[in-house]
């Protein structure tokens, strides 16, 4: 008798352990716990900036930044037309290059796939490349020989020449891009061309997806 009133006490035990267990708030999961990054996942990727795309970057970065320097420390000048334009050429550069960088670097252009970021960066360095060169040119010409604008006229002419480096490399990426698009349309169409013809020959497929 005495073992009955324990084997029942112990099925009372379980069966409420279990009742509780289930009706606890604190479960345990397996679902997997997501760890927060910084700054709302953002990761600087050190491949993009050790490659030849983020040394190009950088240096027209740099050199952008030097030249728009240079021309800010000239007080005087007379026409200052060519001035202003080189100021406003290496400032647009240094700003619009720098927010490309700052997108390839930690990768936020995978987050806006709408727009197409190599076209876009093709762009900025063909128009910058072109607009330097004429600044440069045109400063050349008007500049009064003082020391801050030959030296923004050669930091002028040296971020024209790696604005241009970085022109050929995205034209040859744009144009390996687009081989690479035309050769899968081109397989597409030919898997198409294979398939319905394959049904022409055996219209007994048609019979059996019908």
């Amino acid at each position: 008798m005495r073992s009955e009133e324990l084997e029942g006490f112990d099925g009372e035990a379980s069966s409420s352990s279990m009742i509780s267990g289930a009706s606890s708030p604190y479960q345990p999961t397996t679902e997997p716990v997501c760890q927060r990054r910084g700054l709302g996942g953002l990761r600087c990727d050190p491949d993009y900036l050790r490659g030849a795309w983020g040394r190009v970057k950088i240096a027209e970065v740099i050199l952008a930044l030097i030249a728009f320097i240079c021309i800010e420390t000239i007080m005087e000048c007379s026409p200052c037309e060519g001035l202003y334009f080189f100021e406003f050429v290496s400032c647009s550069a240094f700003v619009v290059t720098g927010v490309l960088l700052l997108m390839f670097c930690l990768n936020l252009h995978t987050r806006i796939p709408q727009i197409n970021w190599h076209l876009t960066d093709l762009v900025n360095t063909g128009l910058s490349t072109f607009f330097f060169f004429i600044a440069s040119v045109v400063l050349a010409a008007l500049n009064h020989k003082t020391g801050a604008e030959i030296a923004a006229v050669i930091f002028g002419f040296l971020a024209m020449i790696v604005y241009a480096v970085n022109m050929y490399l995205a034209v040859k990426k744009w144009r390996m891009n687009s081989r690479q698009q035309n050769s899968r349309q081109t397989s597409d169409y030919i898997r198409a061309r294979t398939e319905s013809r394959d049904v022409d020959h055996h219209p007994e497929i048609q019979r059996l997806d019908a």
